[in-house]
């Protein structure tokens, strides 16, 4: 069964059209990528799962609830967390403050307990901690914690990126190019924390990438778009073979 279902989905900007009847559908535990040249609809979709787009037509269903007119924040409360293409960080906050930020969500206490620090506060301040340092340690960044991010190079805030949509838990995570910009070291580096996120903590990916060979390599399932419009699915070697997926990237068919 589909952990997430996209139905339908029409996204239009006037007379733009920027997805036209785009279904997909995410299974649980995968990792599902989707492609596509400039301009195709990528992010476009994943700006629709995650809330920040509604839909013009169409349905998203996660597990059984409809996403379809949420808002971000309902939905990352539901469990899809997402890193964006363009880092959404506080350059001026260290790493881990930018890491505890993100668990704010989880701070559910009252206005008096946190004026004094006790009790109920003080229990839920510490498991937001430990879970926090526990995504430090797994995404490798204990040489960084303290460290301003807009100190950092760009391979590792795009590293505290993913981190800080990690500590929100998912169940889903949607990643826009998290390799977009990097060398080739930082890229394998990256993957390697992909396939770890996807087998060590049970987490399903949804991965919106460039770099084919990567795409290629790692993923279960793979969905093409090209000017809003579904166009291919399937396998790595079935989207690999699709005529209209090589037409859509070298202009031949």
């Amino acid at each position: 069964m589909a952990q997430l279902n996209v139905s339908d989905v029409t996204l239009s900007f006037g007379g733009l059209k920027a997805l036209s009847n785009v279904n997909m559908e995410i299974e649980p535990g995968l990792i599902t990528s989707i492609i596509g040249p400039n301009g195709a609809g990528k992010t476009s979709m994943l700006n629709c799962i995650s809330g920040f787009y509604h839909p013009t037509q169409g349905e998203i269903y996660y597990k059984d609830k409809k996403l379809t007119h949420s808002s971000p924040h309902q939905v990352s409360s539901m469990g899809i967390a997402r890193a964006f293409q363009n880092l959404e960080l506080f350059s001026g906050l260290s790493v881990l403050d930018n890491l505890l930020l993100a668990r704010h969500q989880n701070l559910n206490y009252s206005f008096l307990h946190a004026v004094f620090f006790f009790g109920k506060a003080s229990r839920v301040e510490a498991e937001n901690r430990g879970y926090v340092e526990s995504i430090i340690d797994f995404m490798e960044l204990e040489p960084y914690r303290n460290s301003l991010v807009g100190n950092l190079s760009y391979g590792v805030q795009k590293k505290v990126e993913v981190a800080r949509a990690l500590t929100l838990a998912p169940d889903i995570l949607l990643l826009d190019e998290p390799m977009a910009g990097m060398n080739q070291e930082e890229k394998e580096d990256i993957v390697r924390f992909i396939l770890d996120i996807q087998k060590e903590r049970y987490i399903t990916v949804v991965l919106v990438e460039h770099d084919l060979g990567v795409v290629m390599d790692i993923s279960d399932r793979i969905y093409v778009l090209d000017f809003g419009q579904l166009i291919g699915s399937g396998t790595p070697e079935e989207v690999a073979s699709n005529p209209k997926v090589i037409e859509a990237y070298i202009g031949e068919e």
